[in-house]
């Protein structure tokens, strides 16, 4: 019997992708404020007569011949955005269409991720004939790394061997992505008048200290992440100006290769400082997948290049092998006046289903 086919053009999904980015831009969903975002989302599939599951704010479903004695594979994103910034001279919540592009808050990161994947879904959904299960789900909270998104959702998600992370990309392969480590940090000193001489400045100790930490180099290199990055991106010490202070505190944000665990990083820089740290959190590893994977030679055999991504995604919570593709461009994420180009949506959806077509 001849497998069945998609029922979708590709100018169809073309059209229902922008569709449905529109609606989206349109519905404040900053993280764990979603419920809009998801109800639309749900009624999108509804729409095409298929059957969607929900928990929480998250929405997955199934391919409809799906076999539980298979593997799966799964196309995840967020329906979650940051907060416009104050340089917006655009309403970030009107889907304005002007020379080629739309304009709106997440139509980058990640709403065009989003409408691309969910169209590859649509168009793979009704085949009877594929290798792996394939599973959706577009889930919440990415943006500050919530507890109550794919986190929560992947226990209920049924036997996932590969996760495709739809983040602005390209549509390039990033096969690895640096992980993310707060550190919180401390340097104790003697308070006194700062007219009279102290050897014991917090303030004086901590600059040395933070000078030494923010030159040093981590001992290993990753082949495609390079080397540990380590910013210091917040300081307080003091709140008058004769008086000197007993400690100074700051902040350190840390992208973590994948030649180190988060664990292992916090230990050597504590290792490099006088200060007391304290971590945030270690849940948000590194995460890499190797290049003789079968998606990443399906996407090289179509000409797309892999490169390290140094931003993080739910990759980092994601327990399963994984990888980042995406339409967009990172750099356009979080800025005034989001975008997404028209054709880098059309380009999406072909290029997902162009490497999946290889794989499933």
């Amino acid at each position: 019997m001849e497998a069945l086919k998609s029922v979708y053009s590709q100018e169809e999904l073309f059209d229902n992708a922008i569709e449905l980015l529109k609606k989206l831009i349109e519905i404040p969903s900053f993280s764990k404020d979603e419920y809009n975002t998801s109800v639309a989302i749900e009624n999108f599939f509804q729409k095409h007569l298929i059957p969607v599951k929900r928990f929480k704010n998250n929405i997955w479903a199934v391919n409809k011949y799906f076999d539980a004695s298979k593997p799966s594979v799964l196309l995840n994103t967020h329906h979650d955005t940051v907060k416009p910034n104050k340089a917006y001279t655009l309403d970030p919540f009107t889907a304005i269409e002007k020379d080629g592009r739309l304009y709106g808050l997440g139509s980058n990161d990640a709403g065009a991720s989003l409408v691309s994947l969910a169209q590859t879904f649509l168009h793979f959904y009704n085949r009877d004939d594929l290798k792996y299960n394939l599973i959706i789900a577009l889930t919440a909270e990415e943006e500050i790394s919530g507890f109550d998104g794919i986190e929560a959702l992947f226990p209920q998600l049924p036997n996932v061997e590969l996760a495709i992370v739809g983040e602005p990309t390209q549509m390039n392969l990033a096969i690895a992505e640096k992980g993310l480590l707060v550190i919180d940090g401390e340097m104790k000193g003697t308070a006194s008048h700062a007219a009279h001489p102290n050897d014991d400045n917090a303030i004086v100790k901590c600059m040395e200290d933070l000078q030494h930490i923010t030159h040093f180099k981590f001992p290993k290199v990753s082949d495609y992440l390079g080397e540990v990055k380590i910013t210091l991106s917040g300081i307080h010490a003091g709140v008058q100006h004769n008086v000197v202070p007993e400690s100074c505190q700051f902040t350190l944000d840390v992208r973590v290769t994948d030649e180190y665990t988060n664990e292992e990083a916090f230990d050597i820089i504590q290792s490099q400082m006088k200060s007391n740290l304290t971590a945030r959190s270690f849940r948000l590893n590194s995460s890499k997948i190797e290049p003789d994977h079968p998606f990443v030679q399906a996407g090289l055999a179509i000409g797309r290049s892999t490169y390290g991504s140094p931003t993080s995604s739910d990759q980092a919570i994601i327990p399963c092998t994984s990888v980042k593709i995406g339409p967009g461009d990172s750099r356009r994420s979080h800025t005034a006046d989001e975008f997404i180009e028209l054709h880098e949506i059309k380009e999406g959806i072909d290029i997902y289903i162009r490497i999946l077509e290889r794989v499933l």
